[in-house]
């Protein structure tokens, strides 16, 4: 049975690339002592800052001057980059899947990311190869679940939205493709996606 997909769409956070920042808040507290714990207060407190940031409605060198300052000024701004960004691992079992995916379908990655993270995080995986297309919330000025974001997806796939399947981690994001006229699953693991992909005749 044929199915009516032309365009599998992942996201990248916790789906490609599992990811924490207690690394991050470690490193900040043998830098010196406390901060990595005042971060986590900072970046609770100023969440809507890094909204901002990430639907590039403030620039790089606006988010890094606000985090610093927040930082009393005791790392500088390559440090906090790299602090902020190694935070990644690759999902192998994910990241082998794709090449398969890649001979029957376009994969477009989608997420909800920044400059640094794509800098000093992610750009240089070789995984990133099997994508057709990237659709980045800083550089579209929008950020998921917001409708913008999945409607920049189809302006570069240039397919109906209802060829579209969606792989998120959160709830919120798959009802936001839902919205827009896509398919979307909630990706809860590796076994799971395959049993769904199996299901929906993908693989």
């Amino acid at each position: 049975m044929v199915n009516k997909y032309s365009v599998i769409v992942f996201d990248l956070g916790n789906v490609l690339l599992p990811f924490s920042y207690e690394g991050t808040i470690t490193s900040l507290n043998k830098k010196s002592p406390g901060l990595g714990d005042h971060f986590v207060n900072y970046y609770k407190e100023n969440r809507e800052v890094l909204r901002e940031y990430e639907r590039g409605d403030i620039s790089e060198e606006e988010f890094l001057n606000n985090v610093l300052k927040g930082l009393d000024g005791k790392v500088t701004k390559e440090e906090f980059c790299n602090y902020f960004s190694k935070v990644f691992s690759v999902d192998e079992k994910m990241a082998s899947l794709l090449p398969k995916l890649k001979e029957r379908y376009t994969l477009v990655l989608l997420s909800n990311t920044n400059s640094i993270h794509e800098e000093y995080g992610w750009k240089n995986y070789d995984f990133l190869k099997y994508f057709d297309k990237f659709v980045l919330s800083y550089q579209v000025h929008a950020l998921k679940p917001e409708l913008k974001i999945y409607k920049d997806a189809e302006a570069l796939t240039q397919k109906p939205p209802q060829e579209h399947i969606f792989i998120d981690d959160i709830a919120e994001n798959v009802e936001g493709a839902k919205k827009a006229g896509w398919d979307a699953l909630q990706f809860t693991g590796y076994d799971k996606l395959i049993e769904d992909f199996k299901a929906k005749n993908i693989l």
